[in-house]
């Protein structure tokens, strides 16, 4: 997943980005209510972790400017405000989810996990295609009772053509959901785990349109 991180501290935002990047999940940091909105107006997300104390402005109003402009991306609301009237007026302000810190940071990959799915429309936590038995909650794929085992930006980039499951991700969209803003891409990177997961996986899981992209159809 493509993943934004609104928050200040710059210890905390290292410790999650990295875990995260560990899944194989591309994540951009902002550190405040306008370094999201710039990030907002480039990149469509996956999911947005958010904040609520920010040094310009409240997370909430950066919420609820969310969804006034019709925006419907997933938000984890992540804050040490942990009385239940926070709550609340986070949940009402448009929060898909609300976290009090300090969280552990599998249950944060978990919550951000399942909330991509109900916003996919397929909140199945377990696939049957092809003959394989695959467990988005967990990212693990199997044959029959063997697994087998993905790198995580494999399965980043498998969960990606999953999501969109029917539909044809061309080559930017892919890049899009497998590196942050720093990062470094090969031109042929996306081609390259393709190529590794249908080995894995078998030829007919993953189909290409020529000229268009990818797709699990």
């Amino acid at each position: 997943m493509r993943l934004l991180l609104v928050e200040d501290t710059t210890d905390l935002a290292d410790a999650v980005a990295r875990a995260l990047r560990s899944e194989g999940h591309a994540v951009d940091l902002a550190a405040s209510c306008v370094a999201a909105e710039d990030a907002l107006a480039l990149v469509g997300y996956d999911a947005i972790i958010l904040d609520l104390g920010l040094p310009d402005g409240s997370g909430l109003d950066l919420l609820r400017g969310l969804r006034a402009r019709g925006d419907r991306t997933p938000v984890l609301v992540a804050t040490a405000r942990d009385q239940i009237s926070d709550r609340i007026a986070g949940l009402d302000a448009g929060a898909d989810d609300y976290l009090v810190k300090p969280f552990d940071l599998g249950e944060l990959a978990a919550r951000l996990r399942a909330n991509a799915r109900r916003a996919s429309s397929d909140p199945a936590a377990e696939i049957d295609l092809a003959g394989l038995r695959i467990d988005r909650a967990r990212g693990r794929v199997f044959r029959k009772d063997a697994e087998i085992h993905l790198t995580s930006r494999e399965w980043a980039l498998f969960d990606a053509l999953l999501a969109g499951r029917g539909h044809v991700l061309s080559k930017a969209q892919l890049e899009d959901r497998l590196y942050d803003f720093d990062a470094e891409i090969e031109g042929n990177a996306v081609a390259v785990y393709v190529s590794r997961l249908r080995s894995k996986l078998g030829a007919g899981v993953i189909e290409t349109r020529r000229g268009l992209g990818y797709l699990v159809p």
